[in-house]
């Protein structure tokens, strides 16, 4: 599929990390790349090994004219929806660009309603357009890294494994220990867990 890019010469990529993990932030980024240094490999991040995502997060970080995190808390995902809380998100990383885009590339299929800047959702971007590539390799790696410092505070619960995902193990560490602070409440998992402990950590 071609994506017709508009001509300009500040066009940003943005993706998210984390909509469906029961515990920490959503995390965004959004990544303007420099035409002169171009960075071979990028792709889906959901697509590359551990290694190569962390090889090429180094590279963008190195390369790109700039780039910048956008995130929102446990609290502020419980407050507006895990769904308004990633359009914050993505606002907020776009803002935190220190060189201000022209057009914004969006992963998905809907554009932050506070975007200031012409902007196209794309489907299936963070395979089809490099600026959002490059987007989700560094919200990957940014959030799982922030899993594996939370796997440190609370090893019992496997963090660094399931990456606060819902899998089998990450229940039975809820079933077990009940939630800590960064697990999002609203999340029904979590309700149900918070409802049978009646207690929280």
């Amino acid at each position: 599929m071609q994506i017709d890019r508009p001509h300009v010469n500040y066009i940003a990529g943005v993706d998210e990390v984390g909509r469906g993990p029961l515990v920490g932030d959503v995390v965004t980024a959004a990544v303007i790349l420099d035409p002169a240094k171009p960075i071979v490999g990028l792709a889906d991040s959901k697509k590359l090994s551990d290694k190569k995502r962390q090889l090429l997060a180094a590279e963008i970080k190195e390369k790109a004219l700039c780039y910048a995190i956008g995130r929102c808390s446990p609290s502020e995902i419980d407050e507006l929806n895990i769904l308004h809380a990633t359009m914050l998100a993505m606002s907020r990383a776009v803002e935190g660009l220190s060189v201000k885009p022209e057009f914004v590339f969006i992963d998905g299929n809907r554009v932050p309603s506070q975007l200031t800047i012409p902007a196209q959702a794309v489907v299936k971007g963070d395979s089809l357009v490099e600026e959002i590539s490059a987007a989700s390799i560094l919200a990957k790696v940014a959030r799982d890294d922030e899993m594996i410092e939370l796997d440190k505070r609370y090893p019992e619960y496997g963090f660094a494994g399931h990456k606060g995902y819902p899998t089998k193990a990450h229940f039975a560490a809820l079933e077990q220990y009940g939630a800590i602070n960064e697990h999002r409440k609203s999340f029904k998992p979590v309700q149900r867990i918070l409802a049978l402990k009646g207690e929280q950590r």
